[in-house]
């Protein structure tokens, strides 16, 4: 398993899948190929689908130059992944060679077909959370002492940058009004949320302070802002919101802050190794609910949970989400993934009250609510994955 570097990304918006990941192709693909001028990318299944919304040439160009040729093929969906991408460079015969074709597989990482991430050693010799959990219990540890016993203690240093941009998304997106690129024309909502939630009594305050900062970062991240994957750009929204919220209410020190990060990245840590955290391999479940589990791990863990409350909370994040597809309108990162990052946040605080009553006390495990979840996004009709084609996409263009 993978450090949580590579799972938490700091980068500019809209989506790791499309936009993080083809860019960082293109640099690894540029520095080869240094004194090349001219290149060609082709863009298979979802990439191709909704690339375009997506900023991927756009992505690809910033990279490569502004000549780039780019040639959509929507109708090719790699046996590997959806998000597969062929580069090509232009040799002075006037013909393209040696072509490199690599796949984003969620979260801005990269694959080769038949392998697992380029370039990045496994640090983590447990991938299931029951394993985990039994390792913690066993030399009584938190799922913290984990991280740190794999990662060393380098990882606090970037686990508060992580914390800062994210807190930073947040502020910038409360005061950042407008309207959000696209042919949407969709306004942005987080600072008229933080508005009105000011003025509700306590209950009702907290749900919409918890709206308004997941759509801030929701918000940003769809405006090419700077946001921290969490896992992906389009589910970046829920763990900054729930976190913020609770530092902002319950006034947690930072270093715990930092630990909640870390039982939060472990758990999206683990769907990434043994599932996915693709909307284009397995729907938004595996973004927004993967999300959704690693924050409810995280307010778990900043109340006092046992491994096993934290186990739970996670679970109940995840299996909540199961089914949900994948269907962004116009290929953009907005409807209806905005608003389902807020929901997700309110339905995180939910599983970790509900958890604690509990006990941790509960029948499925995270790990096999992750089997689930694999299962049922591969078993998903491709229209419903990160397309455009089905579902809200298709419905939409209906009643306009």
């Amino acid at each position: 398993m993978k450090s949580l570097k590579e799972l938490y990304r700091i980068g500019c918006g809209p989506s790791s899948s499309h936009t993080m990941g083809p860019r960082f192709a293109a640099e690894k693909y540029k520095k080869e190929h240094p004194q090349t001028k001219r290149f060609r990318v082709t863009l298979y299944g979802s990439l191709a689908a909704t690339g375009r919304g997506h900023l991927t040439d756009w992505a690809i160009a910033q990279v490569l130059g502004e000549g780039t040729e780019f040639v959509w093929r929507a109708d090719v969906e790699p046996v590997f992944h959806p998000n597969g991408m062929k580069f090509e460079a232009l040799a002075l015969d006037g013909t393209y060679e040696d072509p490199w074709t690599v796949f984003s597989v969620g979260g801005g990482a990269l694959a080769e077909a038949g392998n697992n991430e380029l370039d990045t050693p496994d640090v983590y010799p447990l991938s299931s959370l029951a394993e985990i959990q039994e390792w913690c219990r066993a030399r009584g540890k938190n799922y913290w002492e984990y991280v740190e016993e794999c990662e060393g203690e380098d990882i606090w240093n970037y686990l508060a940058r992580v914390w800062q941009t994210m807190r930073a998304a947040v502020e910038r997106g409360l005061q950042h009004e407008g309207v959000l690129p696209g042919v949407l024309h969709l306004r942005r909502k987080a600072p008229d949320y933080f508005i009105k939630a000011n003025n509700f009594g306590s209950s009702l305050q907290t749900r919409g302070l918890v709206f308004a900062y997941a759509l801030a970062v929701s918000e940003e991240n769809a405006g090419g802002g700077e946001i921290v994957t969490a896992p992906t750009c389009g589910s970046c929204g829920v763990v900054p919101a729930v976190l913020y919220h609770l530092e902002k209410s319950r006034k947690f020190p930072e270093q715990r802050m930092l630990h909640a990060l870390a039982t939060a990245g472990l758990i999206g840590n683990t769907v990434k190794a043994r599932a996915s955290i693709s909307g284009a391999e397995c729907g938004c479940q595996a973004e927004v609910g993967v999300a959704c589990a690693m924050a409810a791990g995280a307010a778990s863990y900043l109340f006092g949970g046992s491994l096993s409350v934290i186990e739970y909370s996670a679970e109940m994040g995840l299996e909540h989400h199961l089914g949900m597809t994948c269907d962004p309108v116009c290929g953009l990162v907005q409807i209806p993934c905005i608003e389902r990052n807020a929901h997700a946040a309110a339905r995180a605080l939910d599983a970790n009250i509900y958890s604690t009553f509990a006990n941790g006390l509960h029948r499925v495990s995270f790990d096999k609510c992750v089997e689930v979840m694999r299962e049922t996004g591969h078993d998903l009709p491709s229209v419903y994955r990160e397309t455009s084609e089905g579902g809200l996409a298709k419905e939409y263009f209906k009643g306009t």
